[in-house]
């Protein structure tokens, strides 16, 4: 499986937070990878709607609680990283 990477969509930020952009990326995307990574070693015939709510939750822990509270990805995101695991299984 491809490592999900987490992409922010904000295209007109100013030049602070643009400097913010790649770490706050890189952040959200490990923690993410974590919790595919704990989620797929766990898997035990979830359906892909539990996987993807797990894959959340897990990653929103990995992260400080102001970024877990902001961290709103769309749901057809998370189902796409839990359609992968639950298909390798």
């Amino acid at each position: 499986m491809a490592e999900p990477h987490v992409t922010l969509g904000q295209p007109d930020l100013g030049p602070a937070p643009e400097k913010l952009r790649a770490p706050l990326e890189e952040q959200l995307s490990s923690a993410l990878r974590r919790a595919t990574e704990s989620v797929s070693n766990d898997y035990n015939g979830e359906s892909v709607d539990e996987i993807a709510g797990r894959l959340l939750s897990e990653t929103r822990s990995a992260l400080h609680p102001d970024i877990a509270d902001a961290f709103q990805p769309t749901p057809a995101e998370m189902r796409r990283v839990a359609e992968v695991i639950v298909s390798r299984h």
